[in-house]
């Protein structure tokens, strides 16, 4: 058997995009070039990797069980050729982050990461857990970043640091000027908290479950920032990531309320498709993430 890499390539991109034009314009390749090296490969397999259905194609099951191999071989081949040119292995790898990660923590940890290996390329995807859960299962991210909880039998999940989650008013807020704090007040306010499916949501939500009377969310946003600008027009009270607030709190911008009726703690987790061959660059990436969480770290 002697399938190229060329024919891997085509049927990865395939795999992820579902449709042979959509692959060749990843690849910058013409449609016909792609769907050639498809059916070589199919025919060298001897057996059909996807079910077509009108124009679309659907990975069949023998697509999903080669399809990590494919991966794999592709990394180790970059990883070969990164070798030979320059003496080192990193390669390019594409990270995916959830939004609080991915805002405050992801850009500086490959900012450092880019400093110190030069030349390497990274990647980021930011978006909600289960929007970079669902990355990680199709192949399409190297290793994920996330705040919320995953359960996929496919995906490695690994606890990375501690986090809080803070309720904050504006200081010009009734709270703000309230020696004491009662879960009543908190149920007469209106909340303005991220979108269902993200893990700030999930923390939340189990943290405030059965504790008040009633739950007035006026706003739904995908983006902390919006929260945070929201608070402090007083349009509500919010809660997101400490690690979100540290500026505006020690500003005197926004007011971090007391609630300890609340189990706001979470972890930050990296995910790892477990089929999914660690290049060296991305192992270098893992090992930066985890120095920046001990104490006297620059992140």
């Amino acid at each position: 058997m002697h399938f190229t890499l060329k024919q891997l390539q085509s049927f990865v991109a395939i795999a992820r995009d579902n449709n042979v034009s959509r692959a060749a314009e990843t690849l910058s390749l013409s449609q016909s070039a792609v769907s050639s090296s498809l059916n070589e490969l199919e025919s060298q397999l001897g057996s059909l990797l996807f079910d077509r259905i009108g124009k679309r194609l659907q990975l069949n099951e023998v697509g999903q069980r080669i399809l990590p191999h494919a991966v794999e071989l592709l990394a180790r081949a970059d990883e070969l050729e990164r070798l030979v040119r320059s003496g080192e292995a990193l390669g390019n790898f594409k990270v995916g982050a959830t939004l609080t990660i991915g805002n405050y923590l992801a850009t500086l940890l490959i900012s450092d990461f880019m400093r110190t290996f030069p030349g390497t390329r990274v990647g980021l995807k930011v978006a909600n857990t289960s929007q970079i859960v669902e990355g990680m299962r199709q192949f399409d991210l190297d290793i994920g970043l996330i705040e919320g909880d995953c359960f996929d039998p496919d995906l490695d999940v690994i606890p990375w640091r501690e986090d809080e989650l803070v309720v904050f008013c504006a200081p010009d807020h009734r709270l703000a000027k309230k020696t004491t704090i009662s879960l009543d007040d908190l149920s007469e306010e209106n909340w303005i908290v991220r979108e269902p499916g993200s893990g700030t949501r999930a923390v939340f939500d189990r943290a405030v479950a059965g504790k008040l009377q009633q739950l007035d969310i006026l706003l739904e946003l995908e983006h902390t920032e919006a929260i945070i600008r929201a608070v402090e027009s007083q349009l509500g009270i919010g809660c997101v990531s400490r690690l979100a607030l540290e500026d505006a709190l020690g500003r005197g911008s926004l007011i971090a309320l007391p609630t300890p009726w609340f189990d706001l703690r979470r972890h930050f987790y990296f995910v790892l498709h477990k089929q999914r061959y660690l290049t060296a660059g991305v192992k270098q990436f893992l090992a930066l993430c985890q120095q920046s969480r001990q104490p006297g770290a620059a992140i």
